[in-house]
Protein backbone atom coordinates (compact mmCIF):
# COMPACT_ATOMS: atom_id res chain seq x y z
CA UNK A 1 0.00 0.00 0.00
CA UNK A 2 1.50 3.45 -1.00
CA UNK A 3 2.92 5.21 2.30
CA UNK A 4 0.66 8.57 1.66
CA UNK A 5 -2.90 5.60 1.31
CA UNK A 6 -1.89 4.01 4.24
CA UNK A 7 -1.45 7.34 6.94
CA UNK A 8 -4.50 8.36 5.58
CA UNK A 9 -6.50 5.53 6.43
CA UNK A 10 -4.94 5.66 9.68
CA UNK A 11 -5.58 9.32 10.51
CA UNK A 12 -9.63 9.03 9.73
CA UNK A 13 -9.34 7.02 12.79
CA UNK A 14 -8.12 9.84 15.09
CA UNK A 15 -9.13 13.38 13.22
CA UNK A 16 -12.01 14.75 11.08
CA UNK A 17 -12.02 13.31 7.84
CA UNK A 18 -11.44 17.09 6.07
CA UNK A 19 -8.12 17.60 8.00
CA UNK A 20 -7.15 14.01 6.89
CA UNK A 21 -5.36 15.28 3.23
CA UNK A 22 -3.32 17.73 4.99
CA UNK A 23 -2.03 16.58 7.96
CA UNK A 24 -1.44 14.03 5.69
CA UNK A 25 0.79 16.15 3.58
CA UNK A 26 2.41 17.66 6.18
CA UNK A 27 3.59 14.04 7.49
CA UNK A 28 5.10 13.89 4.05
CA UNK A 29 6.55 17.49 3.56
CA UNK A 30 7.87 17.75 7.49
CA UNK A 31 8.78 14.00 7.64
CA UNK A 32 7.91 13.26 11.11
CA UNK A 33 6.68 10.06 12.54
CA UNK A 34 3.49 9.89 14.10
CA UNK A 35 3.49 7.05 17.19
CA UNK A 36 -0.38 6.64 18.68
CA UNK A 37 -0.14 6.37 22.31
CA UNK A 38 -1.81 4.82 25.28
CA UNK A 39 -3.29 7.68 27.70
CA UNK A 40 -1.05 9.59 29.68
CA UNK A 41 -1.96 11.72 32.50
CA UNK A 42 0.90 13.65 32.57
CA UNK A 43 0.76 14.73 28.99
CA UNK A 44 -1.67 14.33 25.62
CA UNK A 45 1.26 14.48 23.25
CA UNK A 46 4.93 15.51 22.74
CA UNK A 47 7.72 16.32 19.98
CA UNK A 48 11.11 14.83 20.16
CA UNK A 49 13.68 16.35 17.79
CA UNK A 50 15.41 13.78 15.25
CA UNK A 51 18.19 12.36 16.16
CA UNK A 52 21.23 12.11 13.78
CA UNK A 53 19.88 9.79 10.85
CA UNK A 54 16.54 9.87 12.14
CA UNK A 55 13.00 11.23 11.69
CA UNK A 56 11.09 13.93 13.54
CA UNK A 57 8.82 12.09 16.28
CA UNK A 58 5.83 13.43 17.40
CA UNK A 59 3.31 11.00 19.83
CA UNK A 60 -0.01 11.27 20.66
CA UNK A 61 -2.63 10.21 22.85
CA UNK A 62 -5.40 7.55 21.10
CA UNK A 63 -8.32 8.72 23.78
CA UNK A 64 -8.92 11.92 22.69
CA UNK A 65 -12.06 13.41 20.57
CA UNK A 66 -11.25 14.23 16.73
CA UNK A 67 -10.62 17.60 17.40
CA UNK A 68 -8.78 17.45 20.38
CA UNK A 69 -6.43 15.29 18.67
CA UNK A 70 -6.26 17.53 15.47
CA UNK A 71 -5.07 20.34 17.71
CA UNK A 72 -3.02 18.76 19.95
CA UNK A 73 -1.26 17.22 16.55
CA UNK A 74 -1.20 20.83 14.99
CA UNK A 75 0.56 22.21 18.65
CA UNK A 76 3.16 19.40 18.23
CA UNK A 77 4.00 20.10 14.67
CA UNK A 78 4.26 23.83 15.48
CA UNK A 79 7.26 22.74 17.29
CA UNK A 80 8.62 20.57 14.95
CA UNK A 81 8.23 23.79 12.71
CA UNK A 82 9.90 26.09 15.11
CA UNK A 83 13.09 23.83 15.80
CA UNK A 84 13.45 23.89 12.13
CA UNK A 85 13.59 27.55 12.07
CA UNK A 86 15.60 28.14 15.21
CA UNK A 87 16.97 24.78 17.06
CA UNK A 88 16.74 25.21 20.36
CA UNK A 89 17.59 28.88 20.04
CA UNK A 90 14.11 29.86 21.88
CA UNK A 91 11.95 29.04 24.57
CA UNK A 92 9.41 26.12 24.09
CA UNK A 93 6.23 27.87 23.87
CA UNK A 94 7.41 31.59 23.40
CA UNK A 95 6.76 34.19 20.17
CA UNK A 96 8.10 32.18 17.62
CA UNK A 97 6.06 29.09 18.64
CA UNK A 98 3.00 30.78 18.61
CA UNK A 99 3.42 32.49 15.11
CA UNK A 100 4.63 28.61 14.31
CA UNK A 101 1.04 27.32 15.92
CA UNK A 102 -1.05 30.60 14.02
CA UNK A 103 0.90 29.83 10.82
CA UNK A 104 -0.42 26.23 10.37
CA UNK A 105 -3.76 27.16 12.31
CA UNK A 106 -4.93 29.46 9.36
CA UNK A 107 -5.06 26.98 6.06
CA UNK A 108 -6.88 24.64 8.99
CA UNK A 109 -9.47 27.19 9.58
CA UNK A 110 -10.54 27.76 5.81
CA UNK A 111 -11.25 24.10 5.88
CA UNK A 112 -14.84 22.64 6.60
CA UNK A 113 -13.33 20.86 9.81
CA UNK A 114 -14.52 22.47 13.06
CA UNK A 115 -18.41 22.64 14.88
CA UNK A 116 -19.04 26.33 14.66
CA UNK A 117 -18.30 26.65 18.87
CA UNK A 118 -15.56 24.90 18.71
CA UNK A 119 -14.13 27.03 15.57
CA UNK A 120 -15.10 30.15 17.68
CA UNK A 121 -13.64 28.97 20.65
CA UNK A 122 -10.45 28.53 18.61
CA UNK A 123 -10.26 31.79 17.31
CA UNK A 124 -10.15 33.15 20.57
CA UNK A 125 -7.63 31.00 21.44
CA UNK A 126 -5.08 31.72 18.64
CA UNK A 127 -4.78 35.20 20.00
CA UNK A 128 -2.47 34.30 22.69
CA UNK A 129 -2.07 30.56 22.46
CA UNK A 130 -0.93 28.76 25.33
CA UNK A 131 1.65 25.78 25.96
CA UNK A 132 -1.62 23.68 25.66
CA UNK A 133 -5.16 23.70 24.51
CA UNK A 134 -6.19 22.76 28.15
CA UNK A 135 -4.63 26.40 29.68
CA UNK A 136 -7.69 27.65 27.84
CA UNK A 137 -10.68 26.72 30.07
CA UNK A 138 -13.34 27.48 27.34
CA UNK A 139 -11.51 26.04 24.46
CA UNK A 140 -11.18 23.06 27.02
CA UNK A 141 -14.87 23.06 27.76
CA UNK A 142 -16.10 23.03 24.35
CA UNK A 143 -13.86 20.52 23.32
CA UNK A 144 -15.02 18.16 26.10
CA UNK A 145 -18.50 18.59 24.57
CA UNK A 146 -17.26 15.89 21.60
CA UNK A 147 -15.65 13.46 24.09
CA UNK A 148 -17.50 10.00 23.83
CA UNK A 149 -19.40 9.16 27.64
CA UNK A 150 -17.51 7.03 29.46
CA UNK A 151 -20.10 7.76 32.29
CA UNK A 152 -17.29 10.22 33.47
CA UNK A 153 -18.57 13.57 35.03
CA UNK A 154 -16.18 17.21 35.82
CA UNK A 155 -14.71 17.32 39.13
CA UNK A 156 -15.97 20.94 39.56
CA UNK A 157 -19.59 19.70 39.84
CA UNK A 158 -18.98 16.88 42.54
CA UNK A 159 -20.43 19.12 46.22
CA UNK A 160 -17.15 19.66 48.18
CA UNK A 161 -16.07 16.56 50.55
CA UNK A 162 -17.35 13.85 47.46
CA UNK A 163 -15.46 11.01 47.08
CA UNK A 164 -14.24 10.30 43.16
CA UNK A 165 -11.91 7.91 41.61
CA UNK A 166 -9.29 9.19 39.13
CA UNK A 167 -6.47 6.92 38.23
CA UNK A 168 -7.72 3.84 40.22
CA UNK A 169 -7.65 5.62 43.27
CA UNK A 170 -10.48 7.55 45.61
CA UNK A 171 -9.71 11.32 46.33
CA UNK A 172 -11.90 13.52 48.19
CA UNK A 173 -12.86 16.70 46.84
CA UNK A 174 -11.74 19.94 48.80
CA UNK A 175 -11.65 23.36 48.74
CA UNK A 176 -11.14 25.31 45.14
CA UNK A 177 -7.67 27.47 45.30
CA UNK A 178 -7.46 29.60 42.62
CA UNK A 179 -7.65 27.36 39.24
CA UNK A 180 -7.84 24.08 40.62
CA UNK A 181 -9.32 22.01 43.56
CA UNK A 182 -7.21 20.84 46.32
CA UNK A 183 -8.27 17.24 46.81
CA UNK A 184 -6.98 13.93 49.33
CA UNK A 185 -6.08 10.88 48.77
CA UNK A 186 -8.95 8.93 50.90
CA UNK A 187 -5.87 6.06 52.30
CA UNK A 188 -3.12 8.79 52.52
CA UNK A 189 -4.74 12.13 52.80
CA UNK A 190 -1.87 13.25 50.79
CA UNK A 191 -3.20 16.57 48.79
CA UNK A 192 -3.24 16.62 44.80
CA UNK A 193 -4.48 19.72 42.85
CA UNK A 194 -7.14 19.00 40.37
CA UNK A 195 -8.38 21.22 37.35
CA UNK A 196 -12.42 21.65 37.55
CA UNK A 197 -12.70 19.72 34.55
CA UNK A 198 -10.54 16.63 35.10
CA UNK A 199 -12.67 14.22 34.60
CA UNK A 200 -13.64 11.96 37.60
CA UNK A 201 -15.89 9.07 38.85
CA UNK A 202 -18.54 9.32 41.59
CA UNK A 203 -18.03 7.38 44.08
CA UNK A 204 -19.76 6.28 47.74
CA UNK A 205 -17.81 7.61 50.65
Amino acid sequence: MDTSVRNQSILKKYIPESAVPLISEWIFHFNFKLKIRKPRQTRYGDYTQPKPGMNHLITINRDMNHYAFLLTLVHEIAHLLTFEKYSNRVKPHGTEWKNSFKELMRPMMRLDIFPEDVRLAIISYMKDPGASSCSDQNLLRILKKYDPDKGLIHLETLPLHAHFEYGGRVFIKGAKMRTRYQCKLRDSHQVYLFAGLADVKATMS
